[in-house]
């Protein structure tokens, strides 16, 4: 795991720039810097050594100088890779993945990423034609960021990166505020920094003499086969095994994070590791780490837990968005961050069970009742029909559920976040921030994708173009590499995917809440059978009971009053969601939570507006 940054420039590069740009992410491999200028092209590499801990230095050049390559990831299958293009003729002079990624360029260029089993972005610097050739992983597991400004090309892990250079123009995307207040994080392809873009997972790029061409290399799709629920069950137990013991390889110590979910358990269960880690909280609900204890002690392991304080918490959010990027509001990203730090104490590496919900149905918006969906067999003109008429009556029980199921999954589900629906957004909002786009805009080209498809595959879909990447993902990445900490994903694997997206939806959901059965079902042989009936709860963080703290009321107050929020906020509007939660007249923690991260982000990467002094990185 390591992290770059870098540009193409038309003028001879910056290099004092270049220095203070892989300064700025040094955490993402604090056991190595590299750089290499020419008379166009700078990166700068930070690395993290975990396999071939002596050499993989980077930037590599090939062996005949025309190609150098910075990486950030791990490819899994680079062993067998190396095998083959050695009987193609390479040669190897280190046992790194790196050299592996960097040959299996020279020998099929763009079509490498075809071959890679692992995670990845990466860039490659042709020195012959000038061209620039960038990929990210298919599933979005490592960030890329770049950003064309006049003469300037940037590129990099983190945007943050981007910054010290004098010819970047720091400038706030105005049009992803209205989006992040509705899906909970930067939802558009342009990121907070206007003229930066995310190159999404699954897509590379060429760049060369200022013309950027971006394209798509690998596509989702849902493939349902006729197999039973036991033979699936049995394909997830061998190919989540097979990904599990691919992803240990290392030449330094592998540990797991272990929640009180299957998710993790399952993969603590199949790795074994040495230590575990959990986190939790004092207040009661909030705190799974009893539970991961007890089943370490059952599977003969070690757990390390911490229980967050409150104080701990809203200290530590400063830090949280600075290392985010980009504002991000849920509430997970913060125990996460605690998480790293404590394992990152005794290990480089960690196994975690992020990409299961998606894959396998995991969430309980997937789920809908059998009433549910044998009225939703009715046309819709009929049940618009019925809901037009039930919505004039009185309240009565069933009510909801006659008018909501005559709505399409396209017109209600945004992903596993929906925080300020449209017409709130614009309310709270001032004239210079809203927009006439909806969040339809943004979700409408994925269900294009899947148009005809039943609606969890419809949702799970969304999910891993949107959700997953944009969030799950990119909280993971941030808050592990925030403490130099490398989280692996065996769930997010290639060939896991395979056989998840030939799981017909009808085996996925049990019961009223049950969700991801063949994954439970393939875990019988591993956990203890409690454990396999666990329902998902996450990274559960109190923040709706210190809101009602006279101490952190206060704190969300005095924030929501300072100066430079009424450029976005109509302050008052926001001033009555905090008394309606105060005092208990609502549970408006979530969009209060939601507001005040992106004014806690502002203050980290405006601070010359905002009239406080300039964060200090920790």
């Amino acid at each position: 795991m390591c992290g770059f940054t870098g540009f193409l420039s038309r003028s001879t590069p910056d290099v004092t720039a270049l220095h203070a740009m892989g300064d700025s992410i040094a955490h993402r491999g604090p056991d190595e810097e590299g750089y290499y200028t020419d008379d166009h092209c700078a990166i700068a590499h930070r690395r993290l050594s975990i396999i071939d801990l002596a050499n993989g230095h980077q930037p590599m050049k090939s062996p005949d100088g025309r190609y150098i390559l910075a990486y950030n990831g791990e490819v899994y299958n680079f062993q067998t890779l190396r095998t083959q293009l050695q009987e193609l003729g390479h040669t190897f002079l280190t046992n790194s993945d790196t050299e592996v990624l960097l040959h299996g360029y020279m020998q099929w260029g763009a079509e490498v990423t075809q071959q890679l089993r692992g995670m990845f972005a990466f860039v490659i610097w042709d020195t012959q034609t000038q061209t620039l050739y960038g990929a990210r992983d298919p599933f979005g597991i490592k960030p890329f960021y770049y950003a064309p400004m006049g003469d300037t090309f940037f590129f990099g892990s983190e945007l943050k990166s981007f910054l010290p250079h004098p010819s970047f123009k720091k400038e706030l995307n105005r049009e992803a505020l209205k989006f992040y207040l509705t899906f909970q994080y930067s939802a558009l392809d342009e990121s907070f920094f206007k003229g930066v873009f995310r190159l999404l997972p699954g897509h590379h790029f060429t760049y060369c003499d200022g013309k950027l061409d971006v394209s798509a290399y690998h596509i989702f799709s849902f493939e349902p086969d006729s197999k039973s629920l036991e033979e699936h069950a049995q394909e997830i137990r061998e190919v989540v095994t097979e990904s599990v013991e691919a992803h240990q390889i290392s030449d330094v110590e592998v540990g797991a994070f272990l929640s009180g979910g299957i998710d993790s358990s399952v993969i603590t269960a199949l790795s074994h590791p040495d230590k575990t880690y959990s986190v939790g909280f004092a207040n009661k609900g909030f705190d799974e780490t009893s539970e991961a204890k007890a089943l370490c002690e059952e599977l003969g392991l070690k757990n390390i837990s911490k229980t967050i304080t409150a104080e701990e918490f809203f200290d530590i959010l400063p830090t949280i968005q600075y290392y985010a990027d980009e504002p991000n509001a849920n509430l997970s990203t913060v125990p996460l961050y605690f998480l790293s730090k404590l394992a990152a104490q005794d290990v480089k590496v960690v196994l975690s069970g992020e990409g299961s919900d998606e894959l396998f149905g995991g969430y309980i918006t997937y789920h809908t009742t059998k009433p549910y969906r044998a009225y939703r067999k009715l046309p819709l003109p009929i049940r618009k029909a019925v809901a037009g008429v039930v919505s004039k009556f009185p309240p009565f029980h069933g009510q909801g559920f006659l008018t909501s199921a005559a709505k399409s999954v396209e017109d209600t589900f945004v992903g596993q976040a929906f925080i300020f629906d449209n017409d709130e957004v614009e309310r709270v909002l001032t004239p210079t921030y809203r927009s006439s786009r909806t969040w339809k805009d943004i979700t409408a080209p994925y269900f294009a994708q899947v148009k005809g498809a039943d609606d969890l595959t419809k949702k799970q879909y969304l999910d891993l173009h949107l959700w997953q990447p944009l969030d799950i993902l990119r909280k993971a990445d941030r808050m592990t590499m925030a403490n130099s900490l490398e989280l692996r994903v065996p769930y997010l694997d290639r060939e896991v995917w395979k056989v998840a997206r030939s799981i017909p939806s009808n085996q996925k959901m049990r019961g009223k809440s049950t969700t991801k059965f063949p994954l439970r079902q393939a875990a019988v042989p591993m956990l203890p059978d409690d454990w396999i009936k666990r329902p998902k709860v996450g990274f559960p963080v109190p923040f709706i009971a210190w809101l009602k703290e006279e101490k952190y009321y206060k704190w969300a107050k005095e924030l929501i009053n300072q100066d430079y929020v009424a450029e976005f906020f109509d302050q008052k509007y926001l001033l009555d969601l905090l008394e309606q939660h105060y005092s208990g007249k609502a549970r408006t923690h979530r969009k209060l939570y939601t507001v005040l991260s992106f004014l806690i982000w502002y203050q980290v990467y405006f601070p010359e507006v905002c009239g406080v002094a300039p964060y200090q990185p920790r």
